[in-house]
């Protein structure tokens, strides 16, 4: 018996629980059989492309099963894609994606092993960036990589297939990034490699990159997308609608009761780390009462970043904000000229609501102001603001308090 890991059958119970897919799950229990029978850890690999500075908690869907593969006694590698960045990842896009200059890669790269130690513990943790064994490649190295796959398998990803189909433009450095990611198996040597479902066809493009170098492939562990607040689209900062893993806790526990009742048990089950009774236990309390399990969602989630006493303070926080309906203790001031383009000012019909939330900062464009105003998400003095042609009557020395959501306020005082 092992006196480093469980056995096999437990393992694998562990490892299954909230998977999308293994693949393959065989694989998986030969390459455990193995790890016990000679003592010695999986290498267990998953890439993160610092293309933004923060990490959101759907990243973090994958990284607790990270963990608990540290917690079964396997060596987890959190690699930073320092390298790949440059390239951009074009999993699930429709266009060819912009590339980041290398100065806003390092910057973004610079705290994701710090932020990923609020999952893991980073003593037993090997991070690497793969520029290490990347950045050397010289063109023979690059041309004999891109030999071992083909154009037609490259057409067989989804997001490829249906950009070749609508003629939409396809870069030949696009499909150098699965070849790259792929390589990052072979220099560590990946026994798993873990990604969501919209990362299986470059995993498993590792596996086939790895067996022509020579290599046993990797097993590839699928975990599902967890969709962002808005409940439609997965989370993404792109598309506005995450929690990051480092925001301060009012935001954590404010944007957790801003998610749809119909988002609850996905949450729960992906981002709550909670498991066996305790997680039958809130599931429960979704169906009976699904506003105090959206509050102890919040209080979880709080709790995991920042501990209990924050969870307890940014539940406090809530109460006296939004159901107390009072106002925080300190909103921006912002002074507008009626002269303001944007506001389209006449003294019979006051300001255009809509260029009111762009000038105030509280949208970047018209139509991120028309998607706010159709979602129900600004009010003006408390009252809702029910159309994009609503018009705020004003005039110099008026002071209005503009609210974006539950948390983000402005007040606006107009000037001539």
């Amino acid at each position: 018996m092992s006196k480093i890991f469980p056995p096999v059958q437990e393992q694998l119970d562990e490892i299954r629980r909230g998977a999308e897919e293994i693949i393959p799950e065989e694989d998986l229990e030969k390459k455990l059989e193995r790890s016990l029978e000679r003592d010695e850890p999986l290498r267990i690999k998953q890439g993160f492309d610092p293309t933004r500075p923060d990490l959101h908690i759907g990243h973090a869907v994958s990284i607790q099963k990270l963990k608990t593969f540290q917690e079964l006694g396997h060596e987890v590698i959190f690699v930073v894609g320092d390298y790949t960045a440059r390239v951009g990842d074009p999993s699930g896009r429709s266009e060819t994606r912009p590339r980041l200059s290398p100065a806003e890669i390092d910057a973004n790269a610079k705290t994701y092993a710090e932020q990923v130690g609020q999952i893991l513990d980073l003593s037993r943790v090997r991070v690497e960036y793969n520029s290490t064994w990347l950045a050397p490649i010289d063109l023979a190295g690059l041309l004999e990589l891109a030999s071992r796959y083909t154009v037609a398998r490259m057409l067989e990803r989804d997001d490829f297939a249906k950009r070749f189909q609508e003629g939409q433009p396809i870069s030949v450095l696009e499909f150098i990034y699965p070849l790259l990611q792929a390589y990052d198996s072979v220099a560590l040597k990946a026994d798993v490699e873990l990604g969501g479902t919209d990362q299986k066809f470059n995993l498993l493009v590792g596996r086939t990159i790895q067996e022509r170098y020579g290599q046993e492939p990797q097993v590839c562990l699928i975990m599902p997308l967890l969709r962002g607040t808005d409940g439609e689209l997965k989370m993404s900062k792109s598309f506005d609608n995450y929690i990051g893993i480092t925001e301060e806790a009012n935001e954590q526990f404010g944007k957790t009761m801003s998610i749809p009742d119909s988002l609850l048990e996905e949450w729960y089950r992906l981002a709550s780390g909670l498991g066996g009774a305790e997680l039958e236990e809130a599931l429960a309390l979704v169906e009976t009462d699904p506003y105090q399990a959206k509050r102890r969602l919040g209080r979880t989630i709080v709790t995991t970043y920042h501990g209990p006493d924050a969870a307890r303070s940014a539940e406090a926080h809530f109460d006296t904000l939004f159901r107390s309906r009072d106002l925080p203790d300190e909103i921006p001031e912002l002074e507008l000229s009626l002269e303001e383009p944007r506001l389209r000012y006449t003294e019979e019909e006051g300001v255009r609501v809509l260029g009111l939330l762009v000038a105030a900062e509280l949208a970047s464009s018209n139509s991120e102001a028309t998607r706010l105003i159709e979602q129900g998400a600004v009010s003006i003095d408390g009252d809702r603001v029910e159309s994009r042609d609503d018009r705020l009557p004003a005039r110099p020395g008026d002071r209005v308090v503009v609210r974006r959501g539950r948390r983000r306020f402005v007040a606006v005082s107009f000037t001539d």
